[in-house]
């Protein structure tokens, strides 16, 4: 019998179903999981060796909801995920993909939503696009040197884009001929053929576009209307194949509509994910419509509808003005319309635009995200060392100001020197808990590769870890570890259809060595990162003590807190995985 590659002696074991654990030795060959032993299993002389004795031996995580299109072209090997476990990651979310349209729509279309610099997202696509369709993608990605496996969706605005053109797409006068909505399903059911999740959309109007002939238009996507939407849902639930999407946040809320798109009744159910069950500090009663609603639509109405939940608290940090939150109200739209600066501050200086936003700010009537509360919004960095430590609204209140004039006088006079932050969402632990539990959410919503300067939430699988075995050392659980890995592994791989998130006898060998030692306060803290590529430091977790090793098909790719030399550059293991194909059979084979 051959060697084995890889040899992970005396772990406690997780499969990734939630079954029981139990100590097991790991025995990995040509990138299959070959062996799981109650007995040691030989060693060969070539063979490396991972001593997982008092650690955890779990598939590696599945994070199913991030922003890596651009930096993945870039960066192929993905570190942040990979010194975290994260061993398959979905890209395309939010409506957002760069498969159909132009570089410069790709550009606009991406950049200000997800706060990444745009000159960047254009410069990546321009120096290393060879695709034109989807199956073209699947190639180009399978090519590249990864780290992380990534799996994808078709964005909405992306697929819309490119049938109308960018001006057609963000008006509410452009009515789709019938001719291009069967270019749009077209296009869809190619993107499925190649292995797509399904289309990723978004109602949601405060996300908006970059660049200057449509800037700060919405997202095409939240243009579209029902005979659009209907021909792209029957592909969807035809194929069986998952919308991902985000219902608006108005006096007029559509989940109603996601709701009867998803009920099976008379016709198969349609999968459904939408950003986002969270414990809301503007409206905390929400959290009770998250943790029922799904639970009961699944059993009575027949419907596959999901959640997606970060199971950590929902902190941002803001560099001045530039937050997306501010997106949601007329004023921060207007600030962040402007790309001058100059004009910018001349702006922020107006006292009819200051007696806009404190009206804003005041009403506590209109919907929100943001609980707009600057007494909630602590300072961290500032030239002005005075007010570092104190919230906007402290800081206001020692000047005799308005929480409102003292945060723009500051933002004048610092501009993003002023680095601030606020928790929006999931501050009260028994809700979080109870979240994390609820049949009716899926573990996800970290968007890796987005927010840069934002928030950082690369570790949240090590993050939810943790606050379960706090739970259970305290004697107040919440979940199982052998749940609570189940919910970041088998759950999100089954339901998307991915293979994935399984370590047993015949699986891909996708799985991390966790120390649960390492799980403690320090999965909480953020550092920040040198990303030259972006232009920018960002936000970063490091606590590489506890994770001991990630491997990705079969060979090792991070310990020792480095990724493994070359990955990314010299070589790559990942791979492009296609919703329901078992990806260690060829695809030629599968198809004959």
């Amino acid at each position: 019998m051959l060697d084995f590659d890889i040899v992970i002696t005396d772990g406690r074991w997780f499969d990734g179903t939630g079954a029981p654990s139990a100590r097991r030795t790991i025995g990995i060959r040509d990138g299959i999981v070959e062996a799981v032993s109650a007995q040691p299993l030989p060693i060969g002389a070539e063979t490396e060796v991972i001593d997982a004795a008092g650690k955890w031996v779990l598939p590696g995580f599945v994070d199913v909801h991030t922003h890596y299109d651009a930096e993945l072209l870039i960066k192929p090997e993905l570190s942040e995920s990979l010194r975290h476990g994260v061993t398959t990651v979905v890209v395309g979310n939010c409506s957002l993909s760069t498969v159909l349209a132009s570089n410069a729509d790709c550009a606009d279309l991406f950049s200000r939503v997800e706060a990444v610099p745009r000159d960047a997202v254009h410069g990546a696509l321009d120096k290393h696009r060879t695709w034109s369709d989807p199956g073209e993608y699947a190639k180009a990605l399978d090519a590249l040197p990864l780290g992380p496996n990534v799996a994808a969706f078709l964005g909405h605005s992306d697929l819309r884009t490119h049938v109308l053109g960018l001006g057609r797409a963000v008006t509410r006068d452009t009515t789709p001929s019938t001719a291009e909505i069967v270019q749009m399903t077209t296009l869809l059911e190619s993107a499925l053929d190649a292995g797509f999740l399904g289309l990723s959309s978004m109602t949601n109007t405060l996300d908006k576009i970059d660049g200057d002939e449509y800037r700060s238009r919405s997202l095409p996507s939240t243009y579209t209307r029902g005979k659009e939407v209907r021909a792209l849902n029957k592909v969807l639930r035809r194929r069986g194949r998952v919308l991902q999407s985000a219902p608006t946040v108005g006096f007029n809320p559509n989940i109603a509509k996601f709701f009867l798109a998803s009920t099976g009744i008379g016709r198969p159910r349609l999968r459904t994910s939408l950003l986002s069950a969270a414990d809301s500090k503007a409206y905390p009663p929400l959290v009770w419509f998250m943790l029922y609603a799904a639970p009961l639509l699944n059993r009575f109405a027949r419907t596959d509808f999901r959640w997606q939940h970060l199971p950590v608290p929902f902190t941002v940090y803001a560099d001045g003005i530039d937050l997306v939150v501010f997106e949601e109200f007329g004023a921060g739209a207007a600030a962040l319309h402007l790309k001058d600066q100059v004009e910018r501050n001349e702006l922020l200086q107006s006292e009819s635009y200051r007696r806009w936003f404190r009206k804003q700010y005041d009403n506590k009537f209109t919907p929100r995200i943001w609980h707009r509360d600057f007494f909630d919004a602590d300072i961290v960095a500032c030239p002005d060392e005075s007010v570092v430590g104190k919230s906007i609204g402290q800081v206001g209140k020692d000047r005799g100001l308005h929480p409102v004039d003292a945060y723009l006088d500051m933002v004048v006079e610092h501009g993003s020197a002023l680095r601030w932050r606020t928790t929006i969402a999931n501050d009260r632990p028994e809700y979080l808990n109870k979240l994390a539990a609820s049949p009716g959410v899926q573990m996800g919503f970290g968007d890796a590769g987005a927010h840069l300067r934002n928030m950082s939430f690369y570790n949240f699988p090590l993050r939810l870890l943790e606050r379960v075995l706090r739970a259970q050392e305290s004697g107040t659980p919440f979940l199982s570890v052998e749940r609570a890995v189940h919910r970041l592994t088998g759950e999100l791989a089954d339901w998307y259809q991915l293979d994935a998130g399984h370590l047993r006898e015949g699986s891909r060998a996708d799985l991390v060595v966790i120390d649960p030692a390492g799980l403690d306060d320090e999965v909480h803290q953020l550092h920040e990162a040198a990303l030259p590529e972006f232009g920018l430091d960002r936000m970063v977790n490091r606590n590489d003590r506890a994770v001991v090793a990630t491997v990705v098909n079969g060979r090792r790719v991070f310990g020792a807190g480095e990724v493994s030399p070359g990955i990314g550059a010299d070589w790559g293991t990942g791979r492009f995985l296609r919703a329901g194909h078992d990806n260690r059979v060829p695809l030629a084979e599968e198809t004959r």
